[in-house]
């Protein structure tokens, strides 16, 4: 396995000297630094994974010594600390890369364990930055996720997004289409001018015609002034037609027509409008189908779908799980004035493990709920609803038959316990952190366990 290597960077050589000390003990190999430029210097020279830092620092603050972090080493992780923070000073340091922030004085085990995260954090980061080095906007693109997916989906968008071509986003709900939709028009040369969204599955079809295209004054009951539609507020624009597939056949040929000739008509005008409107159009539906089935026109589906972009399930990208839910988490805890610090090992393991029908939306959604009814601390297994322990839930272990002559309760639990524990260190040759996690222990009273029974890890791992 390799070596772990974490910096800290702080001006009091106290706090710098307990904290290595503390992370030094726990297997990392740490690095100090007394100030920023220091700190840059050493992760020029040696080969950093991680960085912890003091904001108020001399010559260079943290916030600024974040920023030259990450245009050198964008996939280095950075954890920040402060016995000054406010709102505004976390809302900048998140904003400029920081991964994670903590009020000092702060608990040596929370920052162990936000460390932990952020090591898992580094190897997906630095994944992506391996395999996708095409991605040149990526501070742009209105999405979070670095699976191998995610990474392709965010290079086709850069790739259509300086042109004019008609796009169609497939993909099931909660996924994030019109995500996809702003960025696009955000990296284009359009991104100075409107984007207007139009849920199609959401406006009556007797009202989504004139939502569209407008009306003039008198042109129906009701029409008691000219109407400006949604293609006019996108001229030179982007509009983004979401759920198109819920769009009535008779507007489908008008919706064509527009398409074909850039121009559109009023309802109740004798005049057509030239507009020069960019579309997006999207659906959850498979609009294949609806063609075969006459229910969607199949010269209007080949001229939305120039450039079809299709986004992956959250059930095909699981390990962006973690990602998305410390954003969220950093986010509602904010939002809702809360102090919540994560899932632990156990209950994010339950969300990897649930395959999410209502993608990210859903995923969303369960982290609010979460940091509003946990307040503070840690969320649990134990915390999550039923529905998302499912499938993390341990099978039924059937207790060994009761001896006639009885058993001793107490020899019987500790022996069932050193063949888990046996089995743990076989499992990871020896490895104790390992072997803690698959017991879902802490390292430390893992260690404990093994001087109470007087084991040596090199003995169990090859006792027989």
């Amino acid at each position: 396995m390799a070596e772990k290597r974490v910096l800290i960077t702080d001006d009091d050589k106290q706090t710098r000297d307990l904290v290595s000390t503390f992370l030094g003990y726990r297997g990392y190999k740490v690095f100090q630094a007394c100030d920023a430029m220091e700190a840059l210097e050493l992760i020029e020279r040696e080969d950093i994974d991680l960085v912890v830092t003091d904001v108020m620092m001399p010559k260079v603050n943290g916030l600024e010594f974040i920023k030259r972090v990450k245009a050198v080493r964008p996939e280095l992780v950075a954890i920040v600390y402060s016995a000054y923070g406010n709102s505004v000073m976390t809302a900048n340091l998140l904003k400029a890369g920081a991964f994670f922030y903590l009020e000092k004085p702060f608990d040596l085990e929370e920052l162990d364990s936000i460390i932990q995260r952020g090591f898992d954090h580094h190897a997906l980061q630095s994944r992506s930055y391996r395999s996708s080095p095409n991605v040149k906007n990526r501070s742009r693109i209105k999405m979070i996720g670095e699976s191998p997916k995610m990474m392709a989906l965010f290079e086709l968008i850069e790739k259509v997004a300086d042109s004019d071509a008609t796009v169609l986003i497939q993909g099931e709900s909660g996924t994030g289409k019109e995500l996809v939709a702003q960025s696009i028009h955000e990296l284009s040369a359009r991104k100075s001018r409107n984007f207007v969204p139009v849920n199609c599955g959401a406006i009556p079809d007797e009202l989504l015609e004139s939502e569209l295209f407008g009306h003039v004054k008198g042109s129906f009951t009701g029409a008691v002034a000219n109407r400006v539609g949604r293609f006019e507020m996108a001229d030179r624009g982007t509009l983004f037609l979401d759920e198109i597939g819920d769009m009535k056949t008779s507007l489908q040929v008008k919706l064509l027509r527009v398409l074909q000739s850039r121009e559109l008509e009023p309802v109740g005008a004798t005049r057509t409008k030239k507009i020069d409107t960019r579309i997006i159009a999207a659906t959850h539906q498979n609009l294949e189908n609806l063609v075969e089935a006459k229910i969607f026109r199949e010269d209007l589906f080949y001229r939305l779908s120039v450039i079809p972009i299709v986004i992956p399930p959250l059930r095909e990208r699981k390990e962006d799980i973690p990602l998305l839910v410390a954003n969220f988490i950093e986010k509602f805890s904010r939002d809702t004035r809360r102090s919540v610090q994560g899932f632990d090992h156990e209950a994010m393991e339950a969300l990897i493990a649930f395959d999410w029908p209502g993608n990210i939306r859903e995923l969303e959604n369960l982290v609010e709920r979460m940091v509003i009814l946990k307040g503070n601390g840690t969320i649990t297994f134990q915390d999550l609803p039923e529905k998302y322990r499912g499938k993390a839930l341990k099978p039924r272990v059937e207790a060994a038959p009761l001896p006639i002559d009885g058993i001793c309760l107490s020899s019987a639990v500790e022996e069932f316990e050193n063949r888990l524990i046996l089995q743990a260190l076989e499992k990871t040759g020896g490895n104790k952190k390992e072997a803690a996690t698959l017991l879902n222990l802490k390292r430390t009273t893992f260690i404990e366990k093994l001087k109470k029974k007087k084991m040596h890890a090199s003995e169990l791992a090859f006792a027989s």
